[in-house]
């Protein structure tokens, strides 16, 4: 029972984390995009500039972009995927429509110059490239084309879904171009916020993959590797090892853990005599295996 309660308790936790994120991304919409007229990035640039021509809010066409994606996203991606993505939108586009109805004039970020409008669009990109990886890290997406790129790759696998997501950037920023009168301040400002959001959001999400890498010898490779799975969850790969100048044989444990868990990594080695380890950074880890218990 109480092993699901915990898992009730995580569960209710990432939406409610989820929900958050979709209202703080609705309100860098309101202060800093909208205000500045310029598309940001994907499948809400193109609703940003249909709000600019005809007043139709984005977050009724939110709803109607992503509502029959996701529903398709449930049968064919993975369910929890389509459920999270759901949440964030959901939630997402109720926020625009209720701060739609409201005055936000005395905390919206209007810019009177190129500079401030800079601004604007490195303020937005730095906040919803955060927002981004939060929701992915939390097991969903912000929908749109991230969707779009989910469905792609499990149609084709081989291919790089981040080519399809940057001619997207590359259509909303040419056609800013036409929908903000001719003017090439919106295509720059739709520029910088992508970048800087793709900037914000890789780093992040690289940054939660990154991991430590030990290569260890050792003539103790069982009781080293059992108590490396009993301390820190982790199991390691045992391969033989031969010393050149000895010529003696020895074993060599490779092993990957997370970066907090190298002191305590290095603590267990230390207590077995006789035994050499070196250390590297792995810049991500890719893969599905299960988790030792």
């Amino acid at each position: 029972m109480n092993r699901y309660k915990k898992i009730l308790d995580a569960r209710s936790f990432q939406y409610l984390a989820i929900a958050v994120f979709a209202v703080a991304y609705a309100m860098v919409c309101e202060i800093f995009v909208f205000p500045n007229h310029f598309a940001p990035s994907g499948v809400n640039g193109i609703a940003t500039m249909v709000q600019y021509l005809f007043d139709f809010q984005v977050g009724y066409l939110s709803l109607i972009i992503n509502i029959p994606m996701l529903a398709a996203a449930f049968f064919v991606l993975r369910k929890s995927y389509a459920i999270r993505t759901l949440v964030f939108v959901l939630v997402f586009s109720a926020t625009l429509i209720l701060t739609g109805q409201l005055d936000l004039s005395g905390i919206v970020y209007e810019a009177t110059d190129t500079g401030g409008a800079l601004l604007a669009a490195i303020a937005g990109g730095l906040f919803n490239g955060a927002l981004y990886s939060f929701s992915v890290r939390m097991g969903g997406s912000t929908g749109g084309t991230d969707v779009m790129g989910a469905f792609i790759n499990h149609k084709y696998p081989e291919y790089d879904t981040v080519w399809v997501i940057f001619l997207l950037n590359v259509v909303v920023a040419v056609i800013s171009f036409f929908v903000y009168g001719m003017d090439y301040q919106p295509v720059i400002l739709c520029a910088v916020y992508v970048f800087v959001s793709s900037r914000v959001s890789d780093s992040i999400l690289k940054g939660a993959r990154a991991a430590a890498k030990f290569e260890v010898i050792t003539n103790r490779p069982e009781e080293l590797s059992r108590e490396l799975i009993e301390t820190l969850h982790h199991g390691c790969t045992v391969l033989p090892a031969k010393g050149a100048y000895t010529n003696t044989e020895h074993a060599m444990l490779v092993c990957v853990v997370n970066r907090r868990q190298v002191v305590d990594f290095e603590r267990i080695i230390r207590k077995y005599e006789n035994t050499f380890a070196y250390i590297s950074t792995v810049n991500g880890t890719l893969g599905e295996f299960r988790h030792v218990k």
